[in-house]
């Protein structure tokens, strides 16, 4: 389906490099979807932290330069290729991932990555499911084989796969303990899903947790920040508990006698280690999470496309994340 060489803009990263690199250009190219592709009017597109590390250079996943950033986009379906039979021109979607990028005006996107965004949830709420719900329940159910009775902390909690983390766990009948930075970060942890909270800039908070599990230790911990909590994470952890890392930004020191005494485990989570069909397993219990109620993005700080360096400052450096961070495309 030709389209002639239509222009759009979108960010380009031409060399690996601090936040200055991300390059807003009004001269490029739409992609044409080939077979079993679709592309994306892009309304909203999500920030993670994943990004600035790839971004960077240091991560093990290095894109061709130049390359458009970001994965997860809610808009409307523009076109489609050949043997896409699920989507239409006017479908509302959002996307888990993309194939020509996210930060951009249209997102060129394969068709099994992108799913049917429901009528309840705007664009902007469409934009902060694929990374955050997808890896919270990769996370929790898949790799901690989390389940009802079960106790699980979410550390680093107000943030967007954090707050997925408390909606989802709440939803499957764990008790869900949550930390975060700021009173409001604590609130907001509290209103989606976790009976308690803490502090984790208090000097003695750990102990705090520790109280209020009555010395049993927690069954499952979902890390965010493993670099800085993993040692003490393993002093939480119950008989045969877990610790799943979602994110880590650099390396730590721990005693492997914390893991030996209790025959705990950790665990790291990498969502695109996932199979089509486990993809296609999160997408179902998601979107029955949407029609139940329980799956509702918490959106945080909104930047329009020109201001996405300032975005991938404030997600690493910012005074603790509020929600799902996002680009407003229209």
């Amino acid at each position: 389906m030709a389209t002639g060489q239509k222009l759009m803009k979108a960010i380009r990263v031409h060399e690996f490099g601090g936040p200055e690199v991300l390059k807003l250009q009004s001269d490029v190219v739409i992609p044409v979807p080939k077979d079993r592709q679709v592309l994306i009017k892009v309304y909203a597109c999500g920030v993670n932290p994943v990004e600035t590390y790839i971004r960077s250079g240091t991560y093990s996943r290095k894109p061709a330069l130049p390359y458009t950033p970001g994965s997860d986009v809610a808009g409307l379906i523009e076109s489609v290729g050949d043997h896409v039979s699920t989507f239409k021109k006017g479908d509302r979607v959002f996307s888990t991932r993309t194939v020509s990028g996210g930060y951009a005006e249209y997102a060129l996107a394969d068709d099994h990555t992108v799913h049917t965004l429901p009528e309840d949830l705007d664009f902007k709420q469409g934009a902060a499911i694929g990374i955050p719900y997808f890896t919270a329940y990769r996370a929790l159910l898949h790799s901690a084989h989390g389940k009802a009775g079960e106790s699980v902390l979410v550390h680093g909690a107000s943030g967007g796969v954090g707050l997925a983390t408390c909606q989802i766990a709440r939803a499957y009948g764990l008790t869900v303990l949550g930390t975060a930075g700021t009173e409001e970060g604590q609130n907001i942890v509290l209103e989606n899903g976790a009976h308690e909270v803490f502090n984790h800039r208090e000097l003695h908070y750990i102990d705090k947790i520790q109280k209020s599990l009555g010395g049993k230790g927690v069954d499952v911990i979902i890390e965010m920040l493993a670099n800085v909590n993993l040692s003490n994470d393993l002093k939480l952890l119950s008989s045969g508990g877990r610790v799943i890392i979602v994110g880590s930004r650099g390396p730590i020191e721990i005693n492997p006698r914390d893991i030996m005494a209790k025959e705990s485990s950790i665990i790291g989570v990498s969502l695109f280690s996932s199979t089509k069909e486990e993809f296609r397993h999160y997408a179902k219990a998601l979107q029955d999470g949407i029609k139940a109620g329980w799956l509702k993005p918490v959106i945080g700080s909104q930047y329009p496309l020109e201001k996405v360096a300032q975005a991938h400052e404030n997600i690493i450096h910012g005074s603790g994340t509020l929600g799902k961070m996002i680009l407003l495309l229209r």
